[in-house]
């Protein structure tokens, strides 16, 4: 009887399921994330991002520990509660490295105004993987849409926050200075390597003084 059985290559086989087992870090990742902004659990939100984690969130430009010291203070100010959902995933991994774009639903109960707010975007981070452990190395925020009362300025970025009312000139400003959502390769999704701008991060410390 002849054996029909295509032989095991078992160097290609753990090689798939390094990266199955990559990819899933990655996602569990992102998951911890929001969990932990949903759950004012400062330590997982931190298990996300890397040490020198930079995060470029329009309003806000700074490390990990800024972020997350600022991220829960807006919800806490702002929320009576709120979620955060994931939803379309591309993963381009390379070794160690991974630029990945995550589709992101945000729902909030407010505290003034409107009851509700709900707005959507996407997260494009470089994931790095570093000592066997995947996280964050560097986020930028692109919002996409907003529930508004009025059709928005697509060129102005600080149209599709809850808080364009009290913002400064200057914010307004250096908001429409940083990335934008973009219906083509342009998108900043498409960066590669995607790397924090010096002069971003040193112009909102300069702004916030």
């Amino acid at each position: 009887m002849t054996d029909t059985h295509t032989p095991v290559d078992l160097k290609q086989l753990q090689a798939v399921i390094e990266e199955i087992r990559d990819r899933e870090a990655i996602r569990a990742c992102l998951m911890r994330y929001t969990r932990g902004v949903d759950r004012f659990d400062r330590e997982l939100i931190l298990s996300a991002f890397h040490p020198d984690f930079i995060d470029e969130h329009g309003k806000f430009v700074g490390t990990r520990e800024e972020f997350v010291d600022w991220a829960l203070g807006q919800h806490r100010e702002a929320h009576l509660s709120h979620q955060h959902y994931l939803m379309n995933h591309h993963c381009d991994l390379a070794g160690d490295v991974a630029h990945c774009e995550t589709y992101f639903l945000f729902v909030a109960m407010n505290r003034k105004g409107k009851p509700l707010q709900m707005n959507g975007g996407r997260y494009i981070d470089r994931f790095e993987k570093r000592d066997g452990t995947w996280a964050i190395a560097y986020r930028e925020l692109l919002r996409d849409w907003a529930n508004l009362d009025e059709i928005p300025d697509m060129d102005d970025l600080s149209s599709f926050t809850s808080t364009r009312a009290s913002l400064s000139p200057e914010m307004r400003a250096f908001m429409n200075g940083g990335p934008a959502a973009r219906r083509d390769k342009s998108d900043r999704s498409y960066a590669r390597p995607l790397v924090a701008t010096p002069e971003r991060v040193a112009g909102y410390r300069k702004l916030k003084r």
